[in-house]
């Protein structure tokens, strides 16, 4: 459908300006570039690559001698498998090194927010690790290394089966457009019914089982590693903004280019050009088997023709102005798919040592190959001698040796001989310790180049424990102001070419608000609302120094944050406790802690308990008084009732004591005077006594519950 609408506007375009480039054209200029653009790459930039290849897999040298030593130094994969950890752990940290510069003061959190989603983009929607990866690798191997950056309309299926469906439900689904309908199956629910108005008997409404597929565009911004064979650049070009021509070839099947929306009669019946990517000898290298028994199945859609996606800056409109259009084309006749105007060419491109006005730069394979294949002669004469100085040559006397056992290998094993003498060793003393100088320094020689040497590495336990803690430091310093100059040229250049294209793709294909996981909060992300024409700007810094030193660093610089803010308050012209907040967050993620919310919070988003409200202190000391009155009262009420238990149980001990007394007495009295006493007279006497005590206990209780109130 793209390619039919592009189709349209070419033809519209013609028609309203006559003076338009024709296809037939535009298809020569094209053709032609792309035929001296491979001529480039195949005949003068894959032979050096390949070469790089074998050197870092140790393939032999091709002048190796049957029964001498073939073994083969490692220096070239031990530089780079050196280098890659630095690399990606300074690319892959929670560190932007690469970040939105805002334009201005409305374009700050748009910046922010716009650096985390690129990071989003390249690390979660894309296998960003392993594709930066491969990059990398292929910039230290082969010269260059290349990312492309695309936005592919994809689409998402999402299947749902649906059961008891009436037919206004059924209706209901059908008619969304986004929605494929497949009925399962349908049957009646019930019996069928008699109309009351005409009598006559309707069928019983159906249910329905169905199978919905929900068809939902999902476009997404897209990145992939090209093998460096696939990317071609005009011979002139010094830099790929300033390059005539930049192009992706790549061998596909006619089932793919129809896939990708191109017309089956157009690619089909195209020619199959490909014979120079098929005996690529970079690709040949890295792959010997793909050149074998390579051919074309008799399925007609799994034909294999040679796609080129072309970047060429051309007179298209013929005002006198070359504008970049982008142009894909297939076949042997480089047959027009796709031509349309573009503002961006979608390729990052990586190279560890560039060289001044000129495209392809130096590798660090390009830098120890050379020391490889010394160190290899070296050890291959080493292992020679040795190999002599234990098993000699012998010199015997012709006739009068058995040369069966003379040629035996076997350890122990006679030799026969006629007369003593016979045979004689001819002794080969061993020689090779005069070259283990000679290996040192090329050992040096390397690290001079590269920075890369075992104490630097962490391997040579003995020399760091040898060396003082400067000299190690020195030796670490050193080597990472090689990785960390490639890191910075790194940075200035694809890094920062991938987030513009990112940008670019986001800020104009993504018409919708998406739902991330950024900072560890669900936020909808919309680039629409951002500055499209927003700089990129890079944070990898030169000799920061190691990981301690800096973190060492930063916890000075807590100390004296806080400090300054114990000194003058947390309120201060010099720091706060955002600025302390930040120190920390640094020093955790320095640690290797990706996400810092787990251990600190952010200080703009703490919100501080409500205060209580304080009460007057006028309200404060009438309620001291009043609570110290109350204490008194409470205490004489106390002192009151202790008194009033106190005569109560003297009366009751008085009474006790009387009606003892009066008993006593009247046996007294009895037995001296035979006289009975009225012991109830006294007795009613007594309790009239009594009764006036208790009323005088009552009024003195009254006068307490009256102090109590």
């Amino acid at each position: 459908m793209e390619n039919e609408i592009n189709e349209l506007v070419q033809e519209l375009e013609a028609e309203l300006d006559p003076n338009i480039m024709d296809d037939e054209e535009l298809k020569g200029i094209v053709g032609k570039e792309i035929e001296d653009a491979i001529d480039f790459v195949d005949n003068w930039v894959s032979p050096l690559r390949a070469t790089a290849t074998e050197y870092y897999r140790g393939d032999p040298f091709g002048n190796e001698e049957a029964g001498r030593s073939q073994i083969v130094s490692m220096d070239v994969r031990d530089t780079v498998q050196a280098i890659m950890p630095s690399l990606m752990r300074i690319f892959n940290s929670t560190e932007n090194t690469v970040e939105y510069a805002p334009q201005s003061a409305e374009d700050i959190e748009a910046a922010k927010q716009a650096t985390e989603y690129a990071r989003y983009v390249i690390n979660r929607d894309n296998d960003g690790f392993l594709q930066i990866h491969a990059a990398f690798k292929d910039a230290l191997i082969r010269k260059v290394g290349v990312l492309k950056c695309y936005w592919d309309d994809q689409t998402k299926f999402e299947t749902h089966d649906w059961t008891g469906l009436d037919d206004n439900a059924l209706a209901a689904l059908m008619s969304d457009n986004d929605v494929e309908v497949q009925v399962l199956a349908s049957e009646p629910a019930g019996e069928p019914m008699m109309d009351p108005m005409t009598g006559e008997m309707l069928p019983p409404p159906m249910v329905h089982s169905v199978r919905a597929t929900y068809t939902h565009p999902d476009g997404r911004v897209k990145m992939e590693a090209v093998p460096p064979e696939e990317f071609l650049i005009s011979r002139e070009a010094k830099s790929l903004d300033q390059a005539s021509y930049v192009g992706h070839r790549r061998v596909m099947t006619v089932s793919e280019l129809v896939a990708m929306g191109y017309d089956y009669d157009i690619v089909s019946d195209a020619g199959a050009n490909y014979d120079d990517m098929e005996s690529n000898i970079e690709r040949y290298t890295r792959n010997k088997s793909l050149t074998s028994e390579m051919h074309d199945r008799d399925d007609k859609a799994m034909k294999k023709v040679l796609d080129v996606e072309s970047y060429i800056k051309v007179d298209y409109d013929q005002d006198g102005i070359a504008e970049l259009r982008k142009v894909c084309t297939v076949g042997d006749e480089s047959i027009v798919l796709m031509n349309e105007p573009c503002s961006v060419i979608p390729f990052a491109v990586f190279c560890p040592d560039p060289e001044a006005h000129d495209f392809f730069g130096m590798s660090v394979a390009d830098a120890v190959m050379d020391i490889q294949k010394i160190k290899s002669s070296i050890m291959r004469n080493t292992l020679d001698s040795l190999s002599m100085s234990i098993h000699p040559r012998m010199a015997i006397t012709e006739g009068m040796v058995n040369l069966d056992d003379a040629m035996s290998t076997e350890v122990g094993s006679i030799i026969r001989q006629r007369q003593n003498g016979a045979v004689q060793m001819l002794s080969m003393p061993f020689v090779g310790q005069q070259a283990f100088p000679v290996l040192k320094y090329m050992d040096e020689l390397k690290e001079a180049r590269t920075g890369i040497s075992k104490a630097s590495a962490g391997l040579d336990a003995g020399a760091l424990q040898s060396s003082t803690a400067a000299a190690v430091n020195a030796t670490v310093s050193a080597a990472q102001q090689h990785i960390e100059l490639i890191a910075r040229i790194f940075a200035e250049t694809g890094m920062k070419q991938l987030y513009k294209i990112v940008l670019h793709l986001l800020t104009t294909h993504q018409d919708a608000p998406r739902m991330v996981r950024l900072t560890n909060d669900f936020i909808p992300i919309d680039p629409r609302t951002w500055n499209s024409n927003m700089d990129v700007s890079v944070r990898v810094a030169l000799g920061r120094g190691t990981d301690t030193e800096r973190m060492m660093m930063l916890k000075q610089i807590g100390e004296m944050q806080r400090e300054a803010m114990q000194t003058m308050g947390a309120v201060n012209p010099l720091t706060d406790i955002n600025k302390l907040a930040n120190t920390l967050k640094a020093m955790t993620e320095l640690a290797g802690f990706k996400d810092t919310s787990q251990f600190w919070s952010d200080p703009a988003q703490f919100q501080p308990p409500p205060e209580e409200d304080k009460p007057d202190i006028q309200e404060q000391l009438i309620a001291v008084q009043i609570q110290q009155i109350q204490a008194d009262i409470q205490k004489k009420a106390a002192e009151l009732n202790l008194e009033r238990e106190k005569m109560m149980m003297d009366d009751d001990r008085k009474r006790d004591e009387l009606d003892a007394d009066l008993f006593v007495k009247a046996e007294e009295m009895k037995a001296k005077y035979g006289t009975q006493l009225n012991v109830e007279k006294i007795r009613s006497d007594l309790a009239i006594n009594r009764e006036v005590m208790k009323a005088q206990a009552e009024v003195l209780k009254g006068a307490v519950d009256d102090k109590e109130n």
